[in-house]
């Protein structure tokens, strides 16, 4: 106990690392899942303005602009598919018709 009291700081930082772990195990799950979420979400939503609300290009590549750059980018307007890569993952979507709208795509 004194070795607490002789050192606050590095004890302190000692416990908020312990919490931090912590809290890295319980929402391991959900860390694990966020980098899909961003190409994914990226792909759906860029799909569904392209080709489901029919804006041009540019507008929709502002749309789905996001603070986590992605670093592959594939707009095939011939079979309306996209596919986007970000942080190691990649996912497609693909326009379905007009009353389904674009899907995700194994």
């Amino acid at each position: 106990m004194t070795g607490f009291l002789r050192r606050p700081i590095r004890s302190l930082m000692f416990i908020l690392l312990l919490v931090l772990l912590g809290w890295i195990w319980h929402e391991r799950v959900a860390l694990w899942a966020f980098p899909d979420i961003i190409s994914a979400y990226t792909a759906k939503e860029y799909c569904s303005c392209r080709y489901v609300m029919n804006n041009d290009a540019e507008y929709c590549h502002g749309y789905v602009k996001q603070w986590l750059p992605f670093s592959g980018f594939t707009d095939d307007s011939a079979s309306k598919r996209v596919t986007v890569s970000g942080l190691g993952r990649s996912n497609s979507a693909v326009w379905i018709g007009e009353r389904q709208g674009c899907r995700l795509s194994p």
